[in-house]
Formats: structure tokens, sequence, C-alpha cells
């Protein structure tokens, strides 16, 4: 998974090694204390030339916002302390990107994405069949793989049939090509507090979007995660091998959907450490860089990623790309 091994996507190269797929290995990269009821989604009209696009947004509250936690579990990333900021009020799409919405963004634009432009992007090795000819991968994590002509439109490459599901989140976009849609679409990344304070949902220091309850690999799966062994099985309890449909599960209090798992989702600063001691810094150094990702993904579990938590947080490289990573917008 590349959110633990700083996989940097077009900075790896001299990195790979050429493996068939046979050698492959398996996963992959406070407004209250009390719930409020489910806010029902706005269609939000676009500012942006004449396409007409509608996106369905929710209404945040302004007031004070949590950022971090007093459960860090991984310290390193710098989860905690648990701080309070103000926010004024603000939209943020009930859902990522879908392929439909960055279709008609494409089509009303002819943008070439970055994924497109090098000619490859990042593929989680269980989305390629089994008969998939020999591909590259990233050393420490082979469940990685370069594969040829691989972007948003042909998620596995061309010579691997992958249904282009229009209502799943858009991916192979990297946090260049999100902030390109979010210039069409009249909108804007969200920052790490805007982000988290529409994932809580009015629930404040709570753990996932919807409580504190732990999904397990058996009788709760209230979002798209890895179940099973990680990486060597995946029972896909929760009915996914990969994406799901942005509108899927159960949304969190304000009517958002999927704040955890599915895709990561890119926001607006910097993967900022700034602890001083030795261990911090020479973690800040590996994601130098970096953009914030927030949310986890299809890919993550609790014994290998367990960052599809509020407060979790991992970066990447602005022109990184790869099968679980998408994004949403805020409007002002």
């Amino acid at each position: 998974h590349y959110n633990n091994h700083h996989q940097y996507h077009r900075h790896l190269i001299a990195n790979f090694i050429m493996t068939s797929n046979d050698s492959k290995g398996c996963c992959t990269p406070r407004a209250s204390k009390e719930p409020v009821a489910n806010t029902p989604a706005t269609e939000f009209q676009t500012h942006v030339q004449n396409s007409g696009t509608t996106i369905p947004t929710c209404d945040i509250p302004n007031g004070t916002a949590l950022l971090g936690t007093q459960q860090s579990l991984i310290p390193l990333d710098e989860e905690s302390p648990c701080r309070q900021k103000e926010v004024s009020g603000y939209k943020i799409m009930q859902t990522t990107v879908t392929n439909a919405m960055f279709r008609e963004f494409i089509e009303d634009t002819n943008y070439v994405t970055e994924a497109e432009k090098f000619g490859w992007s990042f593929v989680f090795h269980d989305q390629l069949p089994e008969d998939f000819k020999a591909t590259q991968a990233v050393q420490a994590t082979q469940w990685w793989r370069k594969v040829e002509k691989a972007n948003w439109q042909q998620i596995c490459g061309p010579d691997a049939e992958y249904e282009l599901h229009p209502d799943h989140p858009v991916v192979h976009v990297s946090w260049n090509d999100a902030n390109a849609f979010a210039q069409w679409a009249g909108g804007r990344l969200p920052t790490e507090t805007e982000w988290e304070h529409a994932a809580r949902g009015g629930l404040g220091d709570v753990m996932f979007p919807w409580g504190s309850k732990e999904p397990d690999d058996n009788n709760f799966q209230p979002c798209n995660i890895w179940q099973g062994q990680f990486p060597s099985s995946n029972s896909c309890k929760d009915g996914y091998t990969a994406t799901a449909p942005a509108k899927s599960f159960e949304p969190n209090g304000y009517g958002l959907y999927n704040m955890a798992g599915n895709v990561w989702e890119w926001t607006s600063g910097r993967f900022k450490i700034e602890g001083r001691s030795k261990e911090s810094r020479q973690h800040a150094k590996h994601y130098k860089g970096s953009k914030l990702l927030k949310g986890g993904s299809f890919l993550c579990h609790k014994s290998y990623c367990f960052r599809y938590r509020i407060a979790a947080r991992t970066g990447n490289t602005p022109d990184s790309t790869t099968t679980h990573q998408g994004f949403r917008l805020v409007f002002d």
C-alpha cells in the first residue's frame, strides 16, 4: 500500500523491478457532540462556462470544527492533538467526483490528465486479469503495478477488460488534475479542517463518520475497505473488490457518502510533519513535496493501513495517480 511505504508516482521508476504476474503479492496506495439529522443534498449549480452541470452538495454549518484526535493511532502521521478551529459555512459535494462528472469536464475542455500525458499509471495487481502481460512493480510493494496507458477511462489499461461505471469515483487523477476540474466547476479542494469537519457529521471527536464502532471482517461493513488477511486475501464481505458507487453505504450526519474507504481524497494542503524528533524528520523527508489525502480506500485494513479513520492522514506527490485516489470539492 503506497500510503505506508511512501510510493512516489513519477519518481520511483528507478526502483521498479520487472516481475511476472505469477510472483505478485496481494492489498495495495465540531459543530456539536450530538448526532444531527441527515441533511439532504441540494443541486448546486456550478459557475463555469455554460456547461449547465449540477453537482449534488450538502450544506456544512459554520462553527467550531475539530482537526485531529486525542485517540492517535499512527503518531508519526501527527494525527493528534485534537485542535479546535472556527470555520465559515460551506457546501461540499455529497460524493466524490464520478466518472460521469469527470467525462463532462473532459468533453467540455479537452483536458488531458497527467496519467495520459505520462502514458502509464499505478494499478493494484488484483485488478488485472491472471493472464495479463508482465508488468513492472514497486520494489517494496509489488502489488502496485506500472501499467502502460492506464488512465481514468482505461482503469487497468487497454489490454484489460474493465467496465467504466459512470457512478463510481473517478480514479487515476492527480492533485493537479483535481485542481483543473475544480477550476472548471467553480469550486476548490477542501482544506484538511473542512474535510474533517464535514466527515464528522456533527459527532465530535469520533473515529469514523458513523461513530466509534470499528468495521470488522464478518458482521459490520459500513464502508468499502479490505476484509480478510492483508495482503494475502480479500473476502470482499462488503460486496466490492475495488471501488463502490460514489453514492453507496449509509451517509453520515451531514448526508455525505463514503468519507471513509472507497478512494483516498485529495485535499488542498501539503502533508506536513512538523515534529522535531529524528524519526519525525525522517518521516517528513519521505513526504517532502507531498499533498495531503484523507479518508482511506478500498485497499485499507486495520492490520496494515488503519487510515480510514477521520483523523488519519497521508500524502503523495501532486502528479501521482493510482486506482484508489479520487477527490470531492467544496464551494464557498
